[in-house]
């Protein structure tokens, strides 16, 4: 039963650790909050918003949530790493025990949700 593939992002949010649940629960209001319109679901085996194209998602790794987004420039990966995020080419790895970058974020969503109307 425990191997049963989530259907909707609160499925894997539930399915998943408990100490990675506070950060992905987050994640999720963030780009909620930010793209109303952002329609959620479960792709690749993660979850995926997609707005006019994908949007942002997340997945977990053993010791942190790993953000993605295409919209992360090497500006805001800098500013990210002075922070303390490790960064990869299109993704932002928040440490169970880190605060997740909100200002960061909703500038890479809204970002992001411009960049898919075009």
């Amino acid at each position: 039963m425990a191997d049963l593939k989530p259907k909707t992002v609160d499925e894997f949010i539930d399915n998943s650790p408990e100490k990675s649940q506070g950060i992905m629960i987050k994640l999720k209001k963030l780009i909620e909050a930010t793209e109303p319109n952002a329609e959620s679901g479960i792709s690749w085996n993660v979850p995926i918003y997609k707005c006019n194209g994908i949007l942002a998602g997340f997945s977990l790794a053993k010791k942190h949530v790993s953000f993605g987004i295409d919209s992360l420039t090497e500006e805001m990966r800098k500013i990210l790493e002075e922070k303390g995020y490790k960064t990869g080419k299109k993704t932002i790895q928040i440490k169970f025990d880190q605060d997740i970058p909100s200002e960061e974020l909703i500038s890479l969503v809204k970002e992001q949700a411009k960049l898919n109307e075009i």
